[in-house]
């Protein structure tokens, strides 16, 4: 059978072979390969094959971890401490070398300061532009993705939704873009991309800990509800359910114009799979891993929520975002002072956080290691932005405010170069001083990494391409 036939076949015609697709790559050369080699035509068993062949030549997929700290945490009192300033600017905390030479850490990171050859810190990332609720600008890698100035802010792809579209038929029936979302504006999504690169909402598909807007363990657990099929519904009753629905999309028509039509059609295949293949589920099913990798996580919700990564991405997925966040409003990290709940200030509402993150990222990467992913698997840490040089913002003593002019983030896995610090702020942490890293050099970074061409495109509601690297962005070469 000819290509034309294939495209009209109603076998095949989830695939929309007539339709533009939405990640597009833009340039004389490439439109040339893409004619000559005729990709346009690749079907999804080739697809399959090719994945099956790499396989076979032991090449594991790669994946990302972001490990999201919703509300901006503070660079001066975490990765780039300036202890011989001011108590004013340099903060509360006290400091500790960590395993690089020269490198110094907050006293509330020991682990961290142990595994640091294993870690980058950036310290010189500009966050201008960025905002939060909703929080689309470092989590998109362009600067226009902000909601609060631009009416199509939320418009714009988020990591996962291009990497989902990216990927999509290679993920073996698991989500290819998977959140744990405390709020839905703490995460992007797919945007003019299509709902159906949305991410797969995690919360209600496993068993974890529900804690208070404070993060009080309730002692009470999510269901995970999501797979549980309805009374008197079997598996043959289900599969019949899926063919009726393929012979009622044969008969679909254009009516739907914003994507959710096709979304759908995803969705429902999508979740077909997940209940009769399984391989989700038991993803999802953290009575499945061993009781002393359980124990070694601990009982905390966002421990829980990274083995559950760690798990995910062992089984396919290729980006896990994780909220952490207790609270639906700006996020934990936001900590504007004492005398503003639920923030609290650095002292009282960073300094509970910063040992419980030290635990959860060093036994996170530690886990990957010994799963054989961390070669495979970018684990990403970072916020909106930094935290302004000095306390005492907003009438508080103890809180710092936003600081979009620079940030500090951290890397780890991935096979990429670690064991350095990039770039540097100023004296009092207020601005960049060597080295700045912008959010299309982000961008760059975690698209190289994981293959998707730097010079691709999706359209817009008007059919104009937006490039998913903006602002020139170019890899951080330091890592490769």
């Amino acid at each position: 059978m000819n290509d034309a036939a294939h495209a009209s076949s109603p076998v095949w015609s989830f695939l929309n072979a007539r339709r533009p697709e939405g990640l597009q790559v833009h340039s004389r050369r490439n439109v040339l390969k893409v004619g000559l080699a005729g990709i346009g035509g690749l079907t999804l068993p080739r697809l399959l094959q090719q994945q099956a062949h790499g396989a076979a030549a032991g090449a594991r997929p790669k994946s990302v971890i972001l490990l999201w700290m919703a509300g901006g945490p503070s660079h001066i009192d975490m990765w780039d401490p300036k202890p011989d300033r001011p108590y004013n600017n340099r903060g509360p905390f006290s400091v500790i070398s960590s395993k690089l030479p020269g490198v110094i850490v907050c006293e509330h990171l020991p682990k961290i300061a142990g595994m640091m050859d294993k870690l980058t810190v950036i310290r010189s990332v500009d966050c201008k532009g960025s905002n939060h609720e909703p929080n689309k600008v470092m989590q998109t890698g362009n600067r226009e993705a902000e909601p609060r100035s631009n009416p199509n802010g939320d418009k714009y792809a988020s990591f996962g939704s291009i990497i989902a579209k990216h990927r999509r038929g290679q993920t073996d029936a698991m989500p290819a873009y998977v959140a744990f979302q405390k709020s839905r504006t703490h995460v992007a999504y797919g945007g003019w991309l299509g709902k159906e690169y949305d991410p797969f909402l995690a919360n209600t598909a496993t068993r974890l800990p529900i804690l208070t807007d404070v993060g009080i363990d309730t002692g009470q657990m999510t269901g995970a509800d999501i797979f549980r099929m309805s009374s008197g519904v079997s598996v043959e009753r289900l599969e019949s359910r899926r063919e009726l629905a393929v012979q009622f999309d044969r008969m679909r028509t254009n009516l739907d114009q914003s994507g959710i039509m096709e979304a759908g059609d995803v969705y429902q295949q999508q979740a077909v799979e997940m209940l009769l293949g399984q391989k989700a589920q038991r993803a999802f099913d953290l009575s499945r891993e061993e009781a002393a990798v359980r124990d070694r996580y601990g009982k905390h919700l966002w421990c829980q929520q990274a083995l559950v990564a760690r798990r995910l991405v062992q089984a396919g997925s290729s980006f896990v975002t994780l909220d952490l966040s207790y609270h639906g409003a700006s996020g934990t990290w936001d900590t504007h002072g004492d005398n503003i709940p639920p923030y609290g200030g650095i002292s009282k509402g960073l300094g509970p956080l910063l040992p419980l993150f030290d635990h959860l990222l060093t036994t996170l990467v530690s886990d990957l290691e010994r799963c054989g992913l961390l070669d495979s698997t970018l684990v990403i840490a970072m916020g909106e932005f930094g935290r302004t040089p000095n306390m005492g913002t907003q009438g508080s003593t103890d809180g710092r405010d936003h600081w979009p002019e620079v940030m500090s983030m951290c890397l780890a896995g991935g096979g990429l170069r670690h064991g350095q610090v990039i770039g540097s702020s100023d004296p009092q942490g207020g601005t960049i001083a060597s080295r700045p890293v912008t959010p299309g050099d982000l961008a760059a970074t975690i698209y190289q990494y994981m293959g998707v061409p730097l010079d691709a495109t999706y359209d817009d509601d008007r059919g104009r391409p937006r490039y998913i690297v903006e602002e020139n962005g170019r890899p951080v070469s330091e890592l490769f």
